[in-house]
């Protein structure tokens, strides 16, 4: 290797003033005066022979060239600058320098606080960027929270036996079991057991909430109902674990840990209930041989991750529902751990779902459900909640709390676990799942997911599994003549519900032969579709005539209802309600301004709403409405038969066209009730859209006003708009990052929009879609957070790629920003362009025909899973713009970075110099003025022994006690200490060293700032660990070679040592390392964040070997350091006069 000091002759910025001083310096040897003696090259008899042996052992690099400036930094004229040829100066031997060696000399090092043009628009356009996407995300296209309070009186009761005995992890975790106080009492089971799993820093109460609820659902409405009790619906036995609020989020270890105490928590769970002291049970009932699992946030991925422990017990666990977890990727990828963990985890349930048969499939009675926030919860992106590349649809879905009937809001990822209207929902799911006569205490995998399905899905969905094919009649209804028979050509509209202040049918013709197949039934109350009984007040019937005929004459029903009145003539109808078949929407009135309402406001029933095609009512020829009302109401009914191609529509439009023009259509007035209109081209949860309702005034008085519901198939999306003239549409669909389903052949149906309009007003509906640009800024902010942990770094690495390009051409290091502005006219834009061409032919090839550049592509499917793993996570060619607005706005965070370090740093050292260093500012201008043949260290250092001593003592701690991130955040706060000096002595003695070495070590230090968020995370576990007396270390954090680097190269500049130029050709290695960072950096940053920590680590152990070759690492170095100490004194003792 070829190498030239910081020091060396061509680092001269100023080549005249060089050729002067050497011709000045031939005429002294010359003409030696008084005030220019001779230079003797011998060594002095009265210099100590250390000192001489001291001085031999300096590198060659640094004998080459000393600058002489005076406290002003300007060069002393009547100084002479002594040259010394030695064979480490490369332009010993050279008597004439190249030209353009000449025009390299001319570059001068600018302030570091200079700024050029061009970097400041840039990063003007990067901050203005940036605050549009904190303020869009913070203030536009937010949903309205509706969550209600909800209160309990919790008791918990700790299980101290579940000792060391049972699991290793006693001291550091407990379990407990809710008990409501005033309804549950004593700390014996007797119920099924459902285990709670707090999440990412959670606690063991956050089960309080649902586990009331629970205890209170169960002692008001179960236990006295005699048809649940002969079901097998037992109490629930809400258990949690307290992890002690560990963050599991971000290391994986700490998930693995907690997965193992799950599977052994689960294990005593079962056998309490087969010790007779700890349990009441039945005798008559099986023991439990599963547990119910509710997880909250990285607790269901706890849940998921206990199945691939080796610990897991066979059908211990067959139901698992989840609440705003992120099953699909990790939330944050720092670790290598919890990447490797989400990887195996997912490839094995994806491998046992997709086994042909069941009894190879070993998660064949498990049951999946995935419920998430939508989009107030910024903690976790709600995108990450999805199942559908996990589980197929047979086993589990995903399902947002906006879509569960009577909840109809979204919510933060605190508020799902107490929020009252969900909880309600949640707990009667739980019940209706559950079945105490079997040993798995839960009814079988089929019917979970339609209980599940059921209760959190709103019964539009196409995948809706409608009961009403099943022909149980209850009512024997008797009609006469007298009773109304409408014309199914017409809508049955009825005002004022309880006119005739009697009971009052009206029969609706199912006349199959009359109706086309493509027709539907559609019907719509503001009042309650009641069940049959004597309390009923509104029923909706599907009825057949009843033929004596057919045997049934002594088929008993359930209610009897004659309503044929004095009529000579009766017809007997055998009927089934239809009030199980009933969808609850929000009403939409003037008094409405929520699908929700909070607690004070007046609650408003919502509407009842029916739907069936016609090949579901074959066996059937009348609906009957029943009108029981005993008085006049306000309430009404809409009934009609459609067509479907009427109610039904599909608008092709492209994006581009969307952005420009919008989407507008128009919905005539003989329309139908409900309209369901389909744009297939709007998937992508990136943008954001507004949507304008306008109808034409009518005087007649409405019934309801306008109702929209958003959808999409999967994941079950629906959002409701009540009132709906002006509102906001956002969704999460087609994600950055996210894996592709499992299942593609209902992904490209994109956003549904469905209107329920009040047809008795006779008026055109005009309906506009657009964009919402402004709008669409804040969804970058939740799914492209983690890109600050790894763009910044693609900044920094070309920043420092063109310093070392500069420095090893000129010897001047310069600015972080000068840097940062020749990279942005040509380097930062051509990597940023490269990286665009790269996502577009990604985006442009097929998924089965694209090369994967990831090393190791799942093989489970033809689906390629990791297709979304590179640059900004999407393929989709449209979005090409991101990752030039990424760069941009992360350019603008360096600029800001950079300068509020240069505060910081700039302050301190003022601080520094007024506090602590009086003296050692003395001593280092008196050094400069004196001249020497040597360019020594730019400031003083300890003695190499107490470095190597200090040295050592950190990675004897890393192999043993501390991990290494905490090394590394040491080692960050030792180089902001030299980052401190360096800029003290630069500005009392400006040279170019002083510039040079000022430079160099801030640009290190912002490099090692933007990789801390990837160390900091462990750091924070093991403090939280160290808190609570856990002292196990780490193992996968002791890896010393994950540090050495940074401790040398800290080591090094603590010493004041600047870089040598390289001059040969392994100077492009610098180059390739640093590009080769950036470039990962963009393809692969957020994705595995944690590889860049290798990546910097690898460019600090090169720069720290070229570092050590200005100094021997011979013998005779390693015996200085036993002698320098010697040598120091002898020099300070001869620089003192008499």
């Amino acid at each position: 290797m070829q190498r030239r000091p910081s020091g060396s002759s061509e680092d001269s910025a100023d080549a005249p003033v060089k050729a002067s001083r050497t011709r000045e310096h031939s005429k002294s040897k010359k003409a030696p005066t008084a005030n220019h003696p001779c230079h003797d090259p011998s060594p002095s008899p009265s210099v100590s022979p250390s000192v001489s042996a001291a001085r031999n052992r300096i590198s060659n690099g640094q004998l080459n060239w000393q600058q002489i400036q005076g406290r002003d930094g300007a060069s002393g004229k009547d100084s002479v600058t002594v040259v010394g040829k030695t064979s480490g100066d490369i332009n010993a031997d050279n008597e004439r320098t190249p030209a353009w060696k000449l025009r390299t000399r001319q570059f001068k090092p600018k302030s570091p606080w200079a700024i050029s043009l061009w970097t400041l628009f840039t990063s003007i356009a990067g901050i203005a960027l940036l605050i549009s996407i904190v303020y869009s995300a913070a203030n536009l296209q937010c949903d309205p929270k509706g969550c209600r309070m909800s209160w309990m009186s919790p008791s918990f009761v700790h299980f101290s036996d579940f000792d060391t005995e049972h699991t290793r992890f006693a001291s550091k975790y407990s379990l407990y079991l809710y008990r409501e106080q005033g309804i549950d009492n004593g700390p014996k089971v007797r119920g099924i057991p459902v285990l709670f799993i707090p999440g990412n820093a959670g606690s063991y109460k956050q089960v309080r909430s649902i586990a009331s609820e629970s205890a209170r659902h169960f002692h008001e409405t179960l236990h006295p109902n005699v048809a649940a009790a002969n079901s097998g619906v037992k109490n629930l036995d809400f258990f949690t674990v307290d992890f002690n609020e560990d963050f599991t989020a971000f290391h994986g270890q700490t998930m693995l840990d907690q997965a193992e105490y799950v599977n052994e928590a689960i294990r005593y769970i079962l056998s309490l209930y087969l010790d007779p002291q700890k349990s009441e049970r039945d005798p008559d009932l099986p023991d439990p041989s599963s547990v119910i699992v509710l997880g909250h946030s990285m607790g269901g991925i706890v849940a998921r991750a206990a199945f691939v422990m080796p610990n897991f017990q066979p059908h211990s666990i067959n139901t698992i529902v989840t609440m705003s977890a992120p099953h699909a990727r990790p939330p944050v990828t720092f670790d290598p751990l919890i990447v490797k963990i989400y990887q195996d985890m997912n490839d094995h349930w994806r491998q046992a779902y997709s086994s042909k048969s069941a009894t190879e499939n070993s998660l064949s009675h498990v049951t999946l459900v995935s419920i998430a926030g939508g989009g107030l919860d910024t903690v976790v992106p709600s995108d990450y909640a999805s199942l559908e590349s996990i589980v197929p649809e047979t086993h589990g879905f995903t399902v947002f709390t906006s879509t569960i009937p009577t909840v109809w809001t979204s919510m933060d990822h605190q508020a799902i676990t107490w929020c009252d209207q969900f909880r309600k929902v949640i707990v009667k799911a739980l019940y209706d799942i559950v079945d105490s006569r079997d040993k798995s205490q839960t009814k079988t995998r089929a019917e979970r997911i339609s209980h599940f399905k059921r209760r959190f899905l709103t019964g539009l969905e196409a995948s809706f599994e409608m009961p009403s094919a099943e022909t149980h009649l209850t009512t024997l209804l008797t009609v006469g003549d007298s009773s109304d028979t409408v014309d199914t050509r017409q809508r049955f509209v009825l005002r004022g519900l309880g006119t005739t202040r009697e009971p009052k049918v009206y029969l609706l013709p199912v006349q199959l032969s009359e109706l086309p197949s493509n027709r539907r039934f559609t019907l719509l109350s503001n009042r309650e579709l009641d069940h049959p009984g004597e309390n009923a007040k509104l029923e909706v019937l599907l009825c057949s005539v009843y033929s004596s005929q057919t045997g049934q004459v002594s088929a008993p029903f359930l209610v009897d209802l004659d309503l044929s009145g004095k009529s000579t003539t009766s017809t007997r109808l055998l009927c089934k309600s239809a009030a199980q078949d009933v969808v609850a929407l929000p009403a939409s009135t003037h008094a409405t301004n929520a699908p929700f309402f909070l607690e004070g406001e007046q609650q408003i029933p919502p509407f009842s709403f029916l739907q069936y095609d016609v090949r579901n009512l074959r066996d059937y020829q009348f609906v009957a409405i029943v009108d029981k009302s005993d008085a006049q109401t306000t309430g009404w009914i809409v009934a009609e038969f459609s067509n479907t191609a009427d109610s039904s529509l599909s608008k092709s439009i492209s994006i581009r066209r969307l952005i420009t023009t919008g989407l507008r259509f128009e919905l005539p007035p003989d329309r139908p009730m409900v309209v369901d209109v389909r744009i297939p081209s709007i998937q992508s949860s990136l943008l954001a859209y507004h949507m304008e309702v306008k109808e034409a005034n009518n005087e007649q008085k409405e019934l309801f006003r306008p109702l929209v519901r958003q959808y999409l198939s999967r994941p079950y999306e629906s959002k409701y708009f009540v009132g709906a003239t002006e509102l906001d549409i956002s969704l999460h669909g087609v994600s950055p990052f996210v894996p592709p389903p499992l299942d593609t052949s209902e992904s490209d149906e994109g956003l549904g929009i469905q209107l329920w309009t009040d047809p008795t007003q006779k008026s055109t509906i005009s309906i506009k879609l657009t964009v919402d640009p402004v709008g669409s800024l804040g969804k970058l902010y939740m799914r492209y957070r983690t890109v600050f942990a790894s763009f910044p770094q693609l900044v920094v690495g070309l920043v420092l790629r063109k310093q070392f390009r500069i420095y090893d051409r000129t010897g001047t290091f310069i600015s972080f920003s000068e840097s940062l502005g020749n990279c942005l006219r040509r380097s930062l834009p051509m990597l940023l362009l490269s990286m665009t061409f790269l996502s577009l032919s990604i985006g442009q090839s097929s998924p089965t025909d694209q090369v994967a550049i990831w090393p190791w592509p799942s093989s489970i499917s033809t689906v390629d899973f990791a297709q979304n793993d590179l640059l900004v996570g999407t393929t989709d060619p449209f979005f090409w713009f991101l990752i030039p607005l990424i760069g941009i706005v992360c350019v603008g965070v360096c600029v800001v970075m950079h300068y509020i370090a240069l505060t910081l740093i700039s302050l301190l050292s003022i601080f520094y110099g007024w506090v602590f260093a009086p003296n050692i500012q003395g001593e280092e201008k008196k050094d400069t003025l004196v001249s020497k043949p040597t360019q020594g260290p730019v400031f003083t250092h300890p003695s190499p022994r107490r470095r190597l001593l200090t040295t050592s003592i950190l990675i004897f701690l890393v192999s043993t006690v501390i991990p290494y991130q905490s090394a590394y955040v040491v080692a960050c706060v030792v180089q902001l200490g030299t980052n401190i000096r360096a800029h003290h002595v630069a500005r009392g003695n400006p040279s170019l060293a002083h510039i040079n070495f000022r430079n160099y070590v801030h640009t290190i230090f912002l490099l090692m700032v933007w990789n801390l968020p990837i160390n900091l995370p462990t750091v924070v576990v093991w403090v939280r660990n160290l808190a609570i007396n856990w002292f196990t270390p780490f193992s996968s954090h002791h890896n010393v070679l994950s540090i050495l680097p940074f401790i040398l190269l800290v080591e090094n500049l603590t010493a004041g040592r600047m870089i040598p130029p390289v001059t040969s050709q392994l100077r492009h290695l610098t180059n390739i390392l640093f590009f080769a960072t950036a470039v990962y950096a963009a393809v692969y940053g957020v994705s595995y964040a944690y590889v860049l920590h290798y990546l910097v680590n690898v460019i600090a152990a090169w720069l720290v070997a070229i570092h050590s070759t200005v100094d021997s690492w011979a013998i005779a170095g390693i015996k200085s350091l036993f002698v320098e100490e010697i040598s120091n004194t002898n020099d300070r003792k001869q620089n003192k006069k008499p």
